[in-house]
């Protein structure tokens, strides 16, 4: 099978150092089509009870979508497991070529089961398939560890995912490096891998991809390609990244400011304007996207001169800024490259960084405990330390961080919760709800704890897009679910192609449908597109129900939300229990679960989800 997938995927058994290949059953490929939809699909089935995320039961899943590897625009690749961090469903996305070199090598996905004895690597080059020692590699961070293993293998073409420092110590927020500055970031992938025994992946492949119709897919690349040059978004994505995302958030109230004590800040010396003087030298972008929104530069003054530094995405930018109250973009940047390199998730480390300053400012932690480390807001100052310390889990404040804001605060006791920002273990993204209800609702439903990219009803609630023909009243609390449920399925189902989020800035529907259908010969209507997204999201739910993180009391907002917010336009709104329980009634109601948020066997069998076992 070809038609730009291959139907194949390549499962490599760790414990045993044995390699399997398996044709994908064809009513999974037909119900799931790839990507998230394929990968979540072999997760439920090939755990069938509850795992220990780090034990070695639970798989790890690389998955490309049917159209990654093609000339389609902006398409990237999934990791999926259970987090460390959460206990639940975790699906991270990265750009770059490691997904497109898993097609390349001849396979949908790659997925490891079991744990190595001993430090290894997987190589795969061409038709041949091999574990290789990485005791060599142990200890050193993602960029020696990528250089080092290209140099041995004696060729830099070589395709390569590997963890730092963080995922050898399995950080519960630890990322996979996906060559440089392309990772996946979140919910603690890195540290699965790490449990695994598994250092690094290296792929290098010569499978050539087909499609079904050469001469209507090119048109529809070309028409995807010019609606991503006449799209206003994609063109400041070009030009600024995220970066310029700042500025809206501050002008909305929506940043996250001292721990998400406030929501406004002055934005001038993080955005792209600062970020451009300062750092960056060149565009650079993924595989085949026309919109490169990387800004491949170095920092050129100051005590941080020559750090290496791609653009500081507004995520990073909030959380590792205005969130510590940090106004040099030359420091956040110099602090994410430290994050990068050890391993670490940005957002996950800027928000515990966050709490500590939260804990020390209210005397709850104590420098004497902490060797005489105290991080402050406002300043950076031993933030790089901390983080060496959390990713070697190194000292007691590095031991304490290193299990997360929830982790942390947990250890710490109650009073510590005030301080603690996540939903179902995951830090909150740099998008503050406070504003924004609907959004709220998107953090407590997120299939993967809180997260703005299964989601975004901000862009309805404050970005003044209409939803089916009406506009949201900003504040309003009821009235959110249908725009946050069809967010979620439309997003779950072009993740399984696996599209880039900005991308679909400007790319349509309909063309991501005949991309689809051009390239494989398998019809794709909108019906059929949006079921498969609610499928798979029924499914992740399942596993996290199966997990235990997931019931109506878990889906609760940090207490720090109940609080009034202080500045902004949306000054004086805060969330109550009440709020959450009308908001999670009507969101159930949506999709048809029962009252506790768990599907009926009525709405599983209308999604013609089958749970009998596999294996």
């Amino acid at each position: 099978m070809n038609n730009c997938r291959w139907g194949k995927v390549l499962i490599a058994d760790l414990t045993n150092q044995k390699f399997d290949e398996q044709d994908v059953p064809s009513d999974v490929q037909e119900k799931y089509i790839g990507g998230k939809g394929l990968a979540s699909w072999y997760l439920y089935h090939l755990t069938g009870e509850k795992v220990d995320p780090l034990g070695s039961k639970t798989p790890l899943i690389f998955a490309a979508g049917p159209l990654t590897g093609t000339m389609a625009p902006a398409m990237r690749g999934v990791a999926v497991s259970a987090s460390p961090l959460t206990g639940g469903f975790v699906d991270s996305y990265f750009g770059g070529n490691f997904a497109q070199e898993i097609k390349y090598c001849g396979y949908d996905a790659i997925i490891f089961t079991g744990q190595s004895e001993s430090p290894v690597c997987l190589v795969v080059e061409d038709n041949e398939i091999k574990f290789m020692p990485a005791d060599n590699y142990m200890g050193l961070d993602t960029f020696e560890t990528n250089h080092r293993l290209k140099e041995d293998l004696g060729d830099d073409t070589y395709r390569v995912a590997c963890i730092g420092p963080a995922g050898e110590k399995e950080v519960p927020f630890a990322l996979v490096s996906c060559e440089y500055n392309r990772h996946a970031g979140r919910g603690g992938i890195g540290a699965v891998m790490g449990s695994k025994n598994l250092k690094a992946v290296a792929l290098k492949g010569n499978e050539l991809l087909a499609v079904e119709n050469q001469h209507l897919f090119d048109q529809y690349v070309n028409q995807a390609r010019q609606e991503l040059a006449d799209s206003e978004a994609v063109q400041e994505l070009t030009s600024c990244g995220t970066a310029a995302t700042l500025y809206f958030s501050n002008e909305s109230g929506l940043l996250p400011v001292y721990n998400y004590q406030r929501g406004t800040f002055n934005p001038e010396t993080l955005a792209h304007e600062a970020q451009s003087q300062e750092i960056w030298l060149r565009d650079a972008a993924c595989h085949s996207c026309p919109i490169r929104c990387s800004k491949v530069g170095v920092i050129r003054r100051g005590k941080r001169r020559g750090t290496v530094s791609d653009i500081v995405e507004y995520e990073t930018a909030a959380l590792m800024g205005t969130n510590l109250g940090i106004q040099d973009i030359r420091e956040v940047a110099y602090l994410l490259y430290k994050c990068d390199a050890l391993g670490l998730d940005g957002m996950s480390g800027g928000s515990v960084i966050g709490f500590a300053m939260d804990c020390f400012a209210n005397g709850i932690l104590d420098p004497v405990d902490c060797d005489g480390l105290e991080v402050k807001f406002g300043s950076s100052q031993n933030v790089p330390e901390v983080l060496e310390q959390i990713a070697y889990r190194r000292g007691y404040l590095g031991e304490l961080l290193s299990k997360g804001v929830a982790g942390a605060a947990q250890s710490l006791g109650n009073e510590a919760q005030e301080y603690a920002l996540h939903v179902k273990g995951m830090e909150i993204p740099a998008f503050s709800p406070r504003g924004a209800p609907g959004m709220a609702l998107a953090y407590l439903t997120a299939d993967r704890g809180a997260c703005h990219q299964r989601a975004f009803p901000i862009a309805y609630e404050v970005g003044g897009e209409p939803f089916e023909g009406e506009y949201l009243e900003r504040l309003a609390i009821r009235g959110k679910a249908r725009a946050v449920v069809k967010d979620q399925n439309y997003i779950a189902a072009t993740d399984t192609l696996v599209k880039c989020d900005f991308g679909s800035f400007g790319i349509s529907g309909d063309t991501y449908r005949k991309l689809y259908e051009t390239a494989t010969g398998d019809k794709l209507d909108e019906e059929r597109l949006l079921r498969t997204g609610e499928r798979i999201w029924n499914l992740t739910r399942l596993f996290n129900i199966r997990q235990g993180i997931i019931s109506r009391e878990t889906e609760r907002l940090p207490r720090r939300l109940y609080s009034p917010l202080p500045d902004g336009p949306a000054a004086g709104h805060s969330f109550s229990r009440e709020d959450e329980e009308i908001m999670l009634d009507e969101y159930y109601q949506v999709r048809g679960w029962n009252a506790e948020g768990v599907p009926t066997s009525e709405k599983l069998s209308q999604l013609e989800i089958n749970l009998e076992r596999r294996w």
